[in-house]
């Protein structure tokens, strides 16, 4: 069970990850993709000004 548990949690990081990556021309960010894409979790829980620029990443 929590096999499962843990490849949830991967794939829930690794698509929100890749939705940013994708989308980050999108934000009000110029510089920081990789540190953002990465620590997207903490910032996104965060940071009242990264989640306005992660819903923009992630509308196409």
């Amino acid at each position: 069970m929590s096999t499962l548990i843990v490849l949830l949690l991967a794939s829930i990081y690794g698509g929100g990850a890749f939705k940013f990556w994708t989308g980050f021309n999108r934000t009000n960010f110029s510089e920081g993709k990789v540190k953002f894409t990465v620590l997207w979790p903490v910032f996104l829980a965060l940071n009242k000004s990264y989640r306005e620029n992660f819903s923009r990443a992630l509308k196409g």
